[in-house]
């Protein structure tokens, strides 16, 4: 009998150990792919080194469409993880699943973690703050659209390799140089709604959509006025130089980035996001420099928007869990861990500390053109460039790839594909608008 209460009370404390020591895991859905994936993993190692309590585990769920997709079918059975990682375009879907998220503002302060929304920047912030000025989601990988170029290329083209050009004209007469010295890939674009259409909207402080483009406190009543006579009259510009072979379409989404690092292509506008692949596989030297604009437009250039994504928790939590996330997000918050992503990645550096932590440690005068989106960004905002902010915007984004592709391909005119963008997109956000409770 003594032997068997030995026994008994071995086991108790051998399961009190365990229970005190258990670590509770924190499931991260994301689509962070190549040099990017990396980082993630090890943003959750170095958190998960840092503390006994909690454990991220971050999971490739797919492209961004992919995940929400994916997130979505989990949550009504009941499988969602605790952080989903969304793109800006899901942003006001997001906001309109009532229910299915907690608002990160709620989640840090229910796990009495400090949480400045004031620290952002504001552009960002903004973004994915809702009307009542309650923060919806945590800012993490934001990015906006910048100019990348093959310096190499523009040397043998008999370009000046250290000035980017910076109107479209001087992007239009560099792709004909670099067309007539051989390159078969003078130009091509990456994320053409995001690039050509909405930055390119911000970036000449021209309306996108009514209702602030979606930011406005009726947002979810806003349409697309993506037609207008600039809007047209640019797209008409790139499909004649994509009948030149002066601007080659090399796919939807980011596929066009590999032909950029290969040295396939010389020109790309895309995400400073890419920034981070290109510093480590581009064999070629390169330069980072703002979007171009026509020099015609009054007000032009004004600022990009944002794009990248945030961390949304969902909802059907444990509150311990929810302490987990809480505290990774502390995690994240940390100056220095902000400033090493955005020197590593290319992602803006969300807080200001970031920024002058960056710019003290020398990091932009080492790497020329690596402040680029943060200037693109911290401009003053007009309600034409605050952000883009729509309902469906997911499937618009589809609208406006298929409908771009017609005008590469020579069978629509810039006015007939725009017109059409703004006809089924706006179908869309009125089925949207009838379903949104406000």
């Amino acid at each position: 009998m003594h032997f068997k209460r030995l026994v008994i009370a071995a086991g108790i404390a051998a399961t009190t150990s365990l229970s005190a020591h258990a670590v509770t895991e924190i499931q991260w859905w994301h689509s962070m792919t190549a040099v990017n994936n990396e980082w993630v993993n090890d943003l959750a190692k170095e958190f998960n080194d840092s503390q006994k309590e909690y454990k991220i585990v971050p999971t490739f769920k797919g492209v961004y469409d992919e995940s929400m997709t994916a997130a979505i079918a989990a949550f009504r059975s009941g499988n969602a993880p605790h952080i989903l990682q969304v793109f800006e375009v899901g942003t006001a879907t997001m906001m309109a699943s009532k229910g299915a998220t907690v608002p990160v503002g709620k989640v840090m302060s229910d796990a009495g973690v400090s949480f400045d929304p004031k620290a952002y920047i504001p552009a960002v912030a903004g973004y994915y703050t809702a009307p009542n000025g309650q923060m919806l989601s945590f800012p993490f990988n934001s990015s906006t659209t910048i100019f990348y170029y093959n310096k190499d290329a523009f040397k043998k083209a008999g370009l000046d390799a250290e000035k980017a050009p910076t109107t479209w004209p001087e992007v239009f007469a560099a792709a004909k140089k670099l067309k007539e010295s051989g390159h078969s890939c003078p130009m091509t674009l990456a994320w053409q709604g995001w690039t050509q259409l909405e930055s390119f909207s911000t970036w000449h402080n021209v309306e996108f959509a009514t209702e602030q483009n979606g930011l406005s406190a009726n947002g979810y009543k806003a349409r697309l006025k993506l037609n207008s006579p600039l809007h047209v009259k640019h797209i008409d510009n790139l499909a004649a130089a994509a009948k030149a072979g002066e601007f080659v379409y090399k796919g939807r989404a980011s596929t066009a980035q590999a032909s950029f690092t290969a040295g396939e292509c010389a020109m790309i506008q895309t995400s400073s996001g890419f920034y981070g692949d290109v510093a480590k596989n581009a064999k070629f030297a390169y330069g980072l420099a703002a979007l171009p604009y026509y020099p015609d437009v009054k007000g032009a250039p004004q600022n990009t928007v944002i794009g990248g994504a945030s961390l949304w928790v969902m909802a059907g939590k444990k509150s311990e869990e929810y302490k987990g996330v809480a505290k990774f997000f502390e995690f994240l918050s940390q100056t220095k861990v902000q400033a090493a992503s955005h020197q590593r990645t290319g992602y803006l550096p969300v807080t200001m500390a970031a920024y002058e932590l960056t710019e003290k440690s020398g990091f932009y005068q080492k790497n020329p053109g690596t402040d680029t989106a943060v200037t693109q960004m911290i401009r003053k905002v007009t309600d034409n460039s605050r952000g883009i902010r729509l309902g469906n915007y997911v499937q618009i984004r589809t609208i406006e790839d298929e409908e771009l592709e017609q005008v590469w391909a020579g069978k629509k005119t810039g006015k007939e594909a725009l017109d059409a963008i703004v006809s089924r997109g706006n179908e869309l956000l009125a089925r949207f608008e009838k379903s949104y409770k406000p």
